[in-house]
Protein backbone atom coordinates (compact mmCIF):
# COMPACT_ATOMS: atom_id res chain seq x y z
CA UNK A 1 0.00 0.00 0.00
CA UNK A 2 1.11 2.91 -1.69
CA UNK A 3 1.43 6.39 1.29
CA UNK A 4 2.20 9.72 1.32
CA UNK A 5 4.10 12.82 3.03
CA UNK A 6 5.26 16.06 2.76
CA UNK A 7 9.27 16.05 2.31
CA UNK A 8 10.36 17.58 5.47
CA UNK A 9 14.11 17.86 5.17
CA UNK A 10 16.74 17.39 2.27
CA UNK A 11 20.63 17.18 1.62
CA UNK A 12 20.88 17.69 -1.93
CA UNK A 13 24.91 17.27 -1.28
CA UNK A 14 24.69 13.79 0.45
CA UNK A 15 21.29 12.63 -1.36
CA UNK A 16 18.79 11.91 1.63
CA UNK A 17 16.31 14.02 3.72
CA UNK A 18 13.01 12.97 5.45
CA UNK A 19 9.21 12.60 4.78
CA UNK A 20 6.66 14.12 7.71
CA UNK A 21 3.87 11.28 6.66
CA UNK A 22 0.61 12.71 6.38
CA UNK A 23 -0.75 10.08 9.07
CA UNK A 24 1.32 11.23 11.32
CA UNK A 25 4.23 8.66 12.98
CA UNK A 26 7.89 8.78 12.74
CA UNK A 27 9.56 10.65 9.92
CA UNK A 28 10.62 8.43 7.16
CA UNK A 29 14.12 7.97 5.70
CA UNK A 30 14.35 9.08 1.85
CA UNK A 31 17.41 8.36 -0.26
CA UNK A 32 17.79 9.62 -3.79
CA UNK A 33 17.92 6.06 -5.22
CA UNK A 34 14.53 5.12 -4.08
CA UNK A 35 13.50 7.85 -6.08
CA UNK A 36 11.73 6.46 -9.49
CA UNK A 37 12.44 9.55 -11.30
CA UNK A 38 16.22 10.19 -10.38
CA UNK A 39 16.37 13.03 -12.66
CA UNK A 40 14.56 15.55 -10.54
CA UNK A 41 15.80 16.88 -7.48
CA UNK A 42 12.86 16.85 -4.41
CA UNK A 43 12.29 19.97 -3.06
CA UNK A 44 11.41 20.71 0.97
CA UNK A 45 7.87 21.26 1.26
CA UNK A 46 7.00 18.66 -1.51
CA UNK A 47 4.15 15.05 -1.40
CA UNK A 48 6.02 12.20 -1.79
CA UNK A 49 4.12 9.78 -2.88
CA UNK A 50 6.00 6.04 -1.80
CA UNK A 51 6.02 2.52 -0.63
CA UNK A 52 6.96 2.00 3.05
CA UNK A 53 10.13 -0.25 3.86
CA UNK A 54 12.37 -0.80 6.40
CA UNK A 55 16.36 -1.21 6.50
CA UNK A 56 18.17 -3.88 7.85
CA UNK A 57 18.01 -2.35 11.24
CA UNK A 58 14.37 -2.10 11.39
CA UNK A 59 14.38 1.64 10.40
CA UNK A 60 11.57 2.67 8.58
CA UNK A 61 12.48 4.01 4.68
CA UNK A 62 11.09 4.85 1.64
CA UNK A 63 10.96 2.89 -1.19
CA UNK A 64 9.62 3.34 -4.96
CA UNK A 65 9.24 6.92 -4.01
CA UNK A 66 7.33 9.42 -6.91
CA UNK A 67 7.41 13.28 -6.54
CA UNK A 68 3.99 15.26 -7.90
CA UNK A 69 3.72 14.86 -11.68
CA UNK A 70 5.78 11.63 -11.48
CA UNK A 71 4.10 8.41 -13.40
CA UNK A 72 3.52 5.71 -10.97
CA UNK A 73 6.04 2.82 -10.76
CA UNK A 74 5.13 -0.22 -12.84
CA UNK A 75 4.49 -3.41 -11.09
CA UNK A 76 6.23 -6.80 -12.69
CA UNK A 77 3.71 -9.26 -12.67
CA UNK A 78 6.61 -11.81 -11.88
CA UNK A 79 4.08 -14.17 -10.84
CA UNK A 80 2.48 -14.43 -14.36
CA UNK A 81 6.01 -14.83 -15.83
CA UNK A 82 6.26 -17.61 -13.70
CA UNK A 83 3.23 -19.75 -14.27
CA UNK A 84 4.09 -18.81 -18.14
CA UNK A 85 7.53 -20.84 -17.82
CA UNK A 86 6.25 -23.88 -16.05
CA UNK A 87 3.37 -24.66 -18.35
CA UNK A 88 5.34 -24.18 -21.34
CA UNK A 89 8.17 -25.77 -19.53
CA UNK A 90 5.77 -28.83 -18.13
CA UNK A 91 4.21 -29.75 -21.47
CA UNK A 92 7.49 -29.32 -23.74
CA UNK A 93 9.02 -32.09 -20.93
CA UNK A 94 5.52 -33.92 -21.38
CA UNK A 95 5.65 -34.27 -25.18
CA UNK A 96 9.88 -35.08 -24.54
CA UNK A 97 8.54 -38.39 -22.66
CA UNK A 98 6.38 -39.04 -25.08
CA UNK A 99 9.11 -39.08 -27.69
CA UNK A 100 11.25 -40.85 -26.16
CA UNK A 101 8.65 -43.50 -25.00
CA UNK A 102 8.35 -44.20 -28.85
CA UNK A 103 4.79 -42.80 -28.29
CA UNK A 104 4.86 -40.06 -31.03
CA UNK A 105 7.33 -39.20 -33.49
CA UNK A 106 10.17 -36.71 -32.39
CA UNK A 107 8.72 -34.04 -35.15
CA UNK A 108 6.08 -33.29 -33.05
CA UNK A 109 8.66 -32.07 -30.86
CA UNK A 110 10.11 -30.23 -32.96
CA UNK A 111 6.75 -28.76 -34.79
CA UNK A 112 6.13 -27.40 -31.10
CA UNK A 113 9.68 -25.98 -30.73
CA UNK A 114 9.77 -24.37 -33.70
CA UNK A 115 6.22 -22.77 -33.92
CA UNK A 116 6.74 -21.51 -30.09
CA UNK A 117 10.02 -19.81 -31.22
CA UNK A 118 8.24 -18.10 -34.50
CA UNK A 119 5.12 -17.73 -32.42
CA UNK A 120 7.50 -15.49 -29.69
CA UNK A 121 9.27 -13.84 -32.03
CA UNK A 122 5.70 -12.33 -33.49
CA UNK A 123 4.56 -11.05 -30.31
CA UNK A 124 7.87 -9.58 -29.73
CA UNK A 125 7.65 -7.93 -33.10
CA UNK A 126 4.17 -6.85 -32.68
CA UNK A 127 5.36 -5.09 -29.16
CA UNK A 128 7.97 -2.82 -30.93
CA UNK A 129 5.63 -1.95 -33.42
CA UNK A 130 2.62 -0.69 -30.87
CA UNK A 131 5.81 1.29 -29.49
CA UNK A 132 6.52 3.25 -32.49
CA UNK A 133 3.41 3.44 -34.24
CA UNK A 134 4.37 0.74 -37.41
CA UNK A 135 2.53 -1.93 -38.69
CA UNK A 136 1.10 -4.51 -36.41
CA UNK A 137 0.76 -8.07 -36.90
CA UNK A 138 -2.84 -9.64 -36.95
CA UNK A 139 -4.46 -10.91 -34.25
CA UNK A 140 -5.60 -13.74 -36.19
CA UNK A 141 -2.05 -14.57 -37.13
CA UNK A 142 -1.51 -14.51 -33.54
CA UNK A 143 -4.52 -16.80 -32.85
CA UNK A 144 -3.49 -18.92 -35.95
CA UNK A 145 0.16 -19.65 -34.68
CA UNK A 146 -1.08 -20.72 -31.20
CA UNK A 147 -3.39 -23.36 -33.02
CA UNK A 148 -0.70 -24.39 -35.08
CA UNK A 149 1.25 -25.25 -31.85
CA UNK A 150 2.82 -21.73 -31.02
CA UNK A 151 0.83 -21.84 -28.10
CA UNK A 152 3.39 -22.08 -25.29
CA UNK A 153 5.59 -19.63 -26.69
CA UNK A 154 2.72 -17.46 -26.80
CA UNK A 155 2.11 -17.50 -23.44
CA UNK A 156 5.68 -16.63 -22.87
CA UNK A 157 5.19 -13.98 -24.52
CA UNK A 158 2.25 -12.47 -23.02
CA UNK A 159 3.48 -12.52 -19.69
CA UNK A 160 7.25 -11.78 -20.03
CA UNK A 161 6.83 -9.28 -22.76
CA UNK A 162 3.65 -8.54 -21.44
CA UNK A 163 1.80 -8.07 -24.46
CA UNK A 164 -1.87 -9.03 -25.07
CA UNK A 165 -2.02 -9.81 -21.85
CA UNK A 166 -4.81 -7.41 -20.22
CA UNK A 167 -7.50 -7.66 -23.82
CA UNK A 168 -10.08 -10.23 -22.61
CA UNK A 169 -11.39 -11.03 -25.73
CA UNK A 170 -8.01 -11.89 -27.30
CA UNK A 171 -7.53 -13.92 -24.35
CA UNK A 172 -10.34 -16.02 -24.23
CA UNK A 173 -9.77 -17.05 -28.72
CA UNK A 174 -6.43 -17.60 -27.32
CA UNK A 175 -7.82 -19.83 -24.66
CA UNK A 176 -10.22 -21.52 -26.71
CA UNK A 177 -7.03 -22.22 -29.62
CA UNK A 178 -4.77 -24.18 -26.53
CA UNK A 179 -7.90 -26.40 -25.94
CA UNK A 180 -8.35 -27.06 -29.57
CA UNK A 181 -4.50 -27.94 -30.29
CA UNK A 182 -4.34 -29.94 -27.29
CA UNK A 183 -6.95 -32.28 -28.04
CA UNK A 184 -5.23 -32.86 -31.77
CA UNK A 185 -2.01 -33.53 -29.32
CA UNK A 186 -4.34 -36.20 -27.81
CA UNK A 187 -5.98 -37.43 -30.54
CA UNK A 188 -2.34 -38.04 -32.18
CA UNK A 189 -2.16 -40.58 -29.13
CA UNK A 190 -5.65 -43.15 -30.72
CA UNK A 191 -5.22 -45.74 -33.01
CA UNK A 192 -6.34 -43.58 -35.74
CA UNK A 193 -4.42 -40.12 -34.99
CA UNK A 194 -0.98 -42.45 -34.73
CA UNK A 195 -2.23 -43.69 -38.51
CA UNK A 196 -2.84 -40.49 -40.05
CA UNK A 197 0.71 -38.54 -38.43
CA UNK A 198 2.17 -42.12 -39.71
CA UNK A 199 0.59 -41.55 -43.40
CA UNK A 200 1.43 -37.87 -43.06
CA UNK A 201 5.25 -38.26 -42.34
CA UNK A 202 5.92 -40.97 -45.35
CA UNK A 203 3.92 -38.94 -47.95
CA UNK A 204 6.53 -36.39 -46.67
CA UNK A 205 9.53 -38.43 -46.93
CA UNK A 206 10.18 -38.14 -43.49
CA UNK A 207 10.89 -41.94 -42.41
CA UNK A 208 10.68 -42.78 -38.90
CA UNK A 209 12.90 -46.03 -37.65
CA UNK A 210 12.78 -48.04 -34.58
CA UNK A 211 14.10 -46.34 -31.89
CA UNK A 212 11.95 -43.16 -33.12
CA UNK A 213 14.81 -41.51 -35.09
CA UNK A 214 14.03 -39.69 -38.08
CA UNK A 215 15.41 -39.74 -41.39
CA UNK A 216 15.05 -37.22 -44.35
CA UNK A 217 14.89 -39.21 -47.92
CA UNK A 218 15.01 -37.02 -50.79
CA UNK A 219 12.36 -37.64 -53.64
CA UNK A 220 13.90 -38.14 -57.19
CA UNK A 221 13.18 -34.94 -59.27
Amino acid sequence: MRQKGKLRSWNDDRGFGFIEPSDGGKDIFLHISALSNRDRRPEIGQIVTYALSSDDKGRPRANKATLPGDPLPVHRNTGGALFALVVAGSFFALVGVAVISAKIPPIILWIYLGASMVTFAFYASDKSAAKVGAWRTKESTLHWLSLAGGWPGALVAQQTLRHKSRKEIFRIVYWMTVILNLVVFAWIFTPMGAMTVESWISEGKLLVGPGQRATIEWAEP
